[in-house]
């Protein structure tokens, strides 16, 4: 497995599971934690999972109950929580989503608070697959 964190990322996986699939790529001062409910006595995490093949712009806050593979996530967004965000789906830079949002396959979000835009195409996947590879295979470590 492989997934890439550049500069400073927090990964809330103290609070509950965090999973990441291959070939991840997080932007730097981007926040990754676990979807959460409050109740009169407290708070429950829930896991969280991430699929192969995502891209998390710089600054970006991710509060989803899960997103899938090949997924595009711009910079500066906010996913509110427990959303759900399926593969081969894009949200565009200074996006929000809000809470609950359940993000359809080959469709780009974008606005505050986040709307379709636009339907992706069929080879979103292997744009996906393509521009995360490139990441990693030009990484070079410090």
């Amino acid at each position: 497995k492989q997934w890439y964190q550049r500069r400073v990322v927090i990964t809330a996986g103290d609070l509950a599971n965090v999973r990441f699939g291959r070939q991840c790529v997080i932007g730097a001062k981007s926040v990754i934690r676990p979807p959460f409910k409050k109740f009169t006595k407290g708070v429950a995490f829930f896991p969280f999972q991430m699929g192969d093949n995502v891209m998390i712009g710089e600054g970006s806050v991710v509060n989803a109950a899960s997103i899938g593979s090949y997924v595009n996530i711009g910079k500066n967004v906010v996913i509110g929580r427990r959303s759900v965000i399926k593969e081969c789906s894009a949200i565009a830079d200074d996006s929000f989503l809000p809470p609950e949002t359940v993000v359809p396959p080959f469709t780009m979000w974008a606005g505050n608070p986040a709307k379709i835009v636009a339907e992706l195409p069929e080879s979103t996947q292997d744009i996906m697959v393509d521009l995360t590879r490139s990441y990693f295979d030009h990484f070079i470590g410090r």
